[in-house]
């Protein structure tokens, strides 16, 4: 059974970095923690926790989205609504709340969902974000609980995962055939075998 432990990256478009980073790195708090990038093409990664990162890839001809309410259904091609970071407690809530308001950044009020409180707003690319913090003693990843009064047939369910869905893999790679190719992040672990390696 595979053992997913988080996040490790969503990954966003921009097309001017230089907002993004301001946005993420000096107004949000997250750390820039690595940048790769040539001529016409960027890739920067921001900490969100001690395992999550979000990065963008600048693209020169890339525009903001047109802004889209978070929630609020679409007809057509869609496949990204928004994303919620967690904040460890209401009081980050309302500093953050308070952050936007003091740059002149829309936010919502605090909405109360039952088991998170949230804040709404959008980045410099329009992308729909959320900050939510947990409700104490409540927490459906330990207790799951269904609310959807008419709930599709595979939820119905149940929430464990569901034996004999997909076919089993019956030919499983050999560790000897098991390869990796390399891409632009190469670059990463080379700079960091470097002695004297850092941010240059």
């Amino acid at each position: 059974m595979v053992k997913y432990t988080g996040i490790n990256h969503l990954a966003m478009a921009t097309g001017d970095m230089d907002a993004t980073i301001r946005f993420w790195r000096d107004l949000l708090g997250m750390r820039l923690v690595t940048g790769l990038g040539h001529p016409g093409y960027r890739h920067y990664f921001f900490e969100i926790s001690d395992h999550d990162m979000i990065a963008f890839f600048e693209w020169p001809e890339t525009e903001p989205l047109e802004q889209k309410d978070h929630g609020v259904p679409v007809a057509g091609p869609f496949a990204f609504d928004h994303v919620s970071f967690e904040v460890a407690d209401e009081d980050d809530l309302w500093e953050l709340r308070d952050r936007l308001g003091a740059a002149d950044i829309w936010c919502s009020e605090v909405v109360d969902h039952g088991f998170i409180r949230s804040i709404y707003t959008f980045d410099p690319n329009n992308i729909a974000i959320e900050f939510s913090a947990p409700v104490p003693g409540v927490d459906v990843r330990k207790t799951p609980v269904m609310a959807d009064t008419d709930p599709c047939r595979e939820a119905r369910k149940g929430p464990a995962q569901q034996a004999g869905v997909w076919p089993k893999v019956t030919h499983p790679t050999p560790d000897n055939e098991r390869e990796s190719y390399e891409g632009e992040g190469s670059r990463i672990l080379a700079m960091l075998k470097k002695k004297g390696h850092g941010w240059k």
